[in-house]
């Protein structure tokens, strides 16, 4: 490679080698195989950033435990409509992944997806009451067939023994349960994916180079600008498309291409740590993904949770995450990712975020002062008799929330994923963070009907329908579709129906 060698042609470019772009391209692939692909990577490997299996918590986000998606209105009533969004956007990747393994583009199941109960858990009357109001609401759903809530200590018990053992048998506690949840290794996935693509024609994979700029060129396209992170050589690539599917660094690119889609938009980096148990006679006591209620001002991913870990083939717990600060938009990225990334047009959109979420400022700041003490002490609400020597403390992945211009030019705290395309769909980029992963087959569907519409209605809706055998039809309110597609899955991928 030298500075002067002609540029490259490829139909698509992905960049970062995630679970998002990975998908994306099997996606791309399977409708159009002739497409020509190819995915840059600043690190030596695939998944290496928030799709690596210990940067995340690995739960299939199906919504059944995770109580921030279902909130209080103001009259009392429990909305499950956030929940019963990402319940059925977690189906269409259970369909996915079963075509794949059908195929035989994955091996099988066993290396990245394992059925392990998600169960929400509360301490004191007030959740207790919500609690039940929620399970009350979602159990009358089909959506959540099997769903089951028990405040008795000696129930919750042989669900979760480590969270009921040592405790105050007169603390009003609260639990659900459903066993058709999963622990998914997105890094193992990811690598499953890239695998598959390997052996593909036309697609390219190159590690150790990073994106230095993106150009518009006049007949239409992308010129992008990559240097070799080992030798220092650049080159250059025209493409017709291209995503940037980078984690936070999705941003920083995004703003260099200049669209005027990008403006007004900026990002809030949060990173995470873990406490990390491996010990046999411990693990061996859970089997659950745990879920608590968020503290007061702190971001969705810091719900607190004691999960059941399986990553090559070992079981481990993790409990987290606690959040922390770092001006690093990956955990491997810059110390000058945020400063570099602001512009004019979206220092307002920060300061008045900044303003309107001063507790989720005072959360941080609590978070990142906080002692190996006071760590355990949250522990210890879910596991009373927990052992400090038999945990580990372990650096987490580092999410990015972004925030974005509103009407009046201000601010505003996006907890979710976003999509941010150029007026011609040429270039996409997905940013957010959390249920991200999950929903990683949702959310590229998304994309292919908005971006590539033309193609998806002209020929690709039958190829489609072959993977994702329920597109086209809303799970949420077709009862047998979705138990038959809940039951075919499991079959295939392992999992168990409630």
């Amino acid at each position: 490679m030298t500075d002067k060698a002609p540029a490259a042609e490829v139909d698509v470019v992905l960049v970062g080698a995630g679970i998002m772009s990975t998908t994306l391209a099997v996606f791309l692939k399977e409708l159009q195989p002739h497409l020509r692909l190819e995915i840059i990577e600043r690190m030596p490997g695939e998944a290496q950033e928030s799709s690596n299996a210990w940067n995340n918590a690995g739960t299939g986000h199906a919504a059944n435990c995770e109580l921030n998606y279902t909130p209080m209105r103001p009259d009392g009533s429990v909305d499950i409509a956030k929940a019963l969004e990402v319940n059925v956007e977690f189906d269409l990747s259970r369909q996915f992944w079963s075509y794949l393994i059908r195929k035989g583009a994955i091996a099988s199941p066993d290396n990245f997806i394992h059925p392990v109960p998600h169960m929400s858990f509360v301490i004191g009357a007030d959740r207790q009451a919500f609690l039940k109001k929620r399970h009350a609401a979602m159990s009358a759903h089909h959506c959540y067939h099997g769903m089951d809530y028990s405040e008795d200590h000696a129930r919750i018990a042989e669900w979760a023994p480590l969270v009921m053992e040592g405790r105050d048998p007169k603390q009003a506690v609260a639990a659900t349960r459903i066993v058709s949840g999963a622990d998914v290794n997105y890094g193992a996935l990811t690598s499953n994916l890239m695998g598959y693509l390997k052996r593909q024609d036309r697609f390219a994979v190159h590690f150790s180079q990073a994106v230095t700029h993106l150009h518009r060129r006049p007949g239409g396209g992308w010129r992008i600008d990559v240097k070799d992170e080992i030798s220092g050589a650049k080159r250059s690539i025209d493409t017709r498309y291209v995503f940037l599917g980078a984690g936070g660094a999705a941003l920083t690119l995004l703003q260099k291409s200049g669209i005027p889609e990008a403006k007004g938009f900026a990002g809030f980096p949060v990173s995470g740590i873990w406490l990390r148990c491996g010990k046999t006679e411990v693990v061996e006591r859970h089997t659950a993904k745990v879920y608590g209620m968020a503290a007061s001002g702190s971001p969705p991913m810091s719900v607190p949770h004691l999960d059941t870990r399986i990553v090559d083939g070992k079981r481990s717990l993790l409990f987290g995450p606690y959040a922390g600060f770092s001006t690093k938009f990956l955990k491997h990225g810059s110390l000058l990712d945020l400063p570099l990334s602001l512009r004019p047009d979206n220092i307002l959109p920060l300061l008045a975020v900044a303003r309107d979420n001063f507790p989720l400022t005072e959360y941080l700041v609590g978070q990142v002062l906080q002692s190996s003490a006071h760590r355990f002490k949250a522990l210890r609400e879910f596991y009373p008799t927990v052992k400090e020597s038999d945990w580990e403390l372990d650096v987490a992945g580092q999410r990015v929330q972004i925030i974005k211009a509103d009407r009046k030019h201000t601010g505003v705290l996006e907890f979710g994923t976003e999509i941010v395309a150029s007026a011609d769909s040429s270039v996409v980029a997905l940013l957010g963070a959390s249920p991200g992963a999950s929903t990683a087959v949702w959310i590229m569907v998304h994309m292919l009907e908005n971006c590539f519409h033309e193609q998806l209605v002209g020929h690709w809706v039958p190829k489609l329908k072959e993977m994702i055998p329920s597109y086209g039809h809303d799970l949420k309110t077709d009862a047998a579709l979705t138990e038959r597609i809940r039951k075919e899955t499991a079959e295939v991928l392992g999992l168990h129906t409630a």
